[in-house]
């Protein structure tokens, strides 16, 4: 990789705020570009180059921050802004994120699992074959609205779809103002319509399931770095192409976060992006005769007039009452989890803070 400036690093003034000039001057300020197990690789002004875990671990890092105990190797994401010492490449300090996407880590453990940080713009990407699902778009909208990032949906594999404009309309109803793009991700023209997004300095994350056409849509942005593979003819399911998270410049000069494609995908604490999306409904629960309306057989339920009417679609009722419960669950169990955190990131901060006493 060419030595770049920090802004087509994705380098903001959201992020110069955060630097004094001093810290400019002494320190290297470098963007995680990828995780591999053992070793970070970042991304700078002075280059490509990749450090030791071990350099970024717990007890290497400023206690500054009464969130520092957030910056562990687990808590690394890709797309982070880190302050690094120039010698030896030790994080000293972890710059505040401006956006974050994160999910419930799959199986049964309490755990928020980061996907990427600081990203602009949210490619969701479903598919025009039987894979498309509107409650599962749903499911990713309130993820990214929550998340304050920009979303776009992309609707690929057009070309094998009879009516994908149908599948654009039901798809745009979904939130007020949400851009809908219908294509063949293998052709270049159409696929330019999301350059915008894709401009030098920008971020985005691609998100979607398995075998709905990331990785294609991804190569014909730029990054052939990606490899993809064929689609089960028994299902239309695609096989995991990706298997871990990083980041790749792409022709029209921004940077791409690919993902994994996600065959389990629980919502964290998702409550204002629920809200969001949701208003419609929202709004119309507000109207029913009793304040604790289950909206199911009581008199005076106006969601239940609203879907008897045709103005609120049931499918899209039944979505919202499945994630506002599984979010309510996981939002439980994750604020558990992180005051548990909390406490053992004081206790840390305790111990280093008196290690340091003592060696003064």
């Amino acid at each position: 990789m060419n030595t770049l400036a920090l802004t087509e690093l994705g380098w903001q003034p959201f992020f110069e705020q955060q630097v004094s000039p001093e810290e400019r001057n002494k320190f290297l300020i470098a963007r995680v570009g990828a995780h591999f197990g053992g070793r970070i690789q970042f991304l700078s002004d002075v280059g490509r180059f990749s450090v030791p875990t071990s350099l970024v671990e717990l007890e290497n890092i400023d206690f500054a921050s009464d969130h520092s105990h957030e910056f562990s190797v687990s808590g690394i994401a890709i797309g982070d802004w880190f302050l690094l010492d120039k010698i030896d490449h030790r994080a000293i300090r972890q710059l505040e994120r401006k956006t974050l996407i994160s999910r419930k880590a799959a199986g049964n453990e309490v755990k928020s699992q980061l996907i990427a940080s600081n990203i602009d713009t949210a490619i969701i990407v479903s598919s025009c074959n039987q894979d498309f699902n509107l409650s599962r778009i749903e499911r990713y909208l309130a993820l990214v609205l929550e998340s304050g990032i920009v979303p776009v949906v992309v609707l690929t594999k057009s070309d094998i779809c009879d009516d994908p404009n149908l599948l654009r309309r039901q798809t745009e109803k979904l939130h007020a103002g949400l851009l809908v793009e219908t294509m063949d991700a293998r052709d270049l023209n159409q696929v330019a319509v999301l350059n915008d997004w894709c401009s030098t300095g920008k971020t985005i994350a691609l998100l979607g399931s398995s075998g709905v056409g990331k990785s294609t849509l991804a190569n014909a942005l730029g990054d052939h770095d990606i490899e993809t593979s064929g689609i089960r003819e028994d299902d239309a399911k695609g096989r995991h192409t990706t298997t871990a998270r990083s980041m790749h410049r792409l022709l029209p000069g921004g940077w791409l976060v690919d993902n994994p494609g996600m065959r389990e995908f629980q919502l964290p604490a998702c409550e204002q992006g629920l809200a969001d999306l949701f208003d419609d409904i929202i709004r119309l629960a507000k109207q029913c005769q009793f304040r604790n309306c289950h909206h199911e057989n009581e008199p005076g339920c106006a969601i239940q007039t609203a879907i008897e009417n045709g103005d609120v679609d049931e499918r899209r009722f039944i979505s919202f009452q499945k994630l506002e419960s599984e979010q309510a669950r996981n939002a439980t169990s994750l604020a558990e989890r992180r005051q548990k955190e909390r406490q053992i990131g004081k206790f840390y901060k305790r111990v280093i803070s008196e290690k340091r006493s003592r060696r003064r």
